[in-house]
């Protein structure tokens, strides 16, 4: 399991027994995702699916979905069924935002659990369940480059907003082939950079001012937000970022 290491008989604090339930019953939803090792909240509640049919009343702490989930859907993942990565991320579109839908997909396309080829067969073979449209949505603004939730939440507010889709993880060098950063986001036509400033970047300020200084040098502009720009004041973030396009493209 690529999640956080916890004995599996206490796996979200409760003893096996107290969540015991039918065979045919499957964990799911963020549930399945954090089992899978993305880095989500498992049990609030616990999330499993029953086949429709199945007869089991509602029980504390559990989230009880009934559903179809064939045995290509379903994996063991430390001795505990589960529906599958790609299951489970079509399973997360029918609940969560368009953004948090990203993030997921971001996340687990990044860190190689599963890829977009293989999320877009899952698609295929969901044509007529309720919530594929979404999950082809999702799928098509994934960027499997994305290396951080809130670098994935950041690219979202522009997007959203109606900015053009910006590159991710760049490798950007001077005229000489020199390596100068990478930004987070880039638009090439305009030659800005974007990037997330989370706590690792107070540790490394001195590298990241020189880094900096090498992109201004070759006339790319460099923005930086903050998890505030993003949740308190992503208006003001897509304003600065639209209006900084215009100057540049004039």
């Amino acid at each position: 399991m690529r999640g956080k290491a916890y004995p599996t008989h206490h796996l979200f604090g409760w003893p096996r027994r107290s969540y015991a339930c039918p065979r045919s019953a499957v964990f799911s939803g963020l549930t399945a995702a954090w089992l899978h090792g993305l880095d989500v909240e498992p049990c609030n509640p616990i999330e499993v699916t029953l086949p429709i049919n199945a007869g089991i009343s509602i029980r504390s702490g559990l989230a009880i979905r009934r559903a179809t989930v064939v045995k290509d859907d379903v994996t063991l993942v430390k001795q505990l069924k589960a529906t599958t990565i790609e299951r489970t991320l079509a399973d997360l579109c029918l609940n969560l935002s368009v953004v948090e839908a990203v993030v997921a997909v971001d996340a687990a396309t990044h860190q190689r659990f599963t890829s977009i080829k293989h999320l877009l067969v899952q698609a295929d073979r969901f044509a007529r369940r309720a919530g594929v449209t979404a999950f082809r949505r999702v799928i098509d603004l994934a960027e499997p480059a994305t290396e951080s939730p809130m670098e994935s939440r950041l690219r979202m507010t522009l997007v959203l907003a109606g900015l053009s889709r910006p590159a991710v993880q760049v490798p950007l060098h001077d005229r000489s082939g020199r390596f100068l950063g990478r930004p987070d986001l880039y638009y090439a036509n305009s030659g800005l950079g974007i990037e997330y400033d989370g706590g690792v970047h107070r540790t490394s300020l001195v590298d990241d001012n020189r880094r900096q200084n090498r992109l201004l040098a070759e006339g790319i502009r460099l923005l930086r937000f903050t998890a505030g720009d993003i949740y308190s004041r992503p208006e003001a973030l897509v304003d600065q970022v639209r209006v900084t396009l215009q100057r540049r493209a004039a």
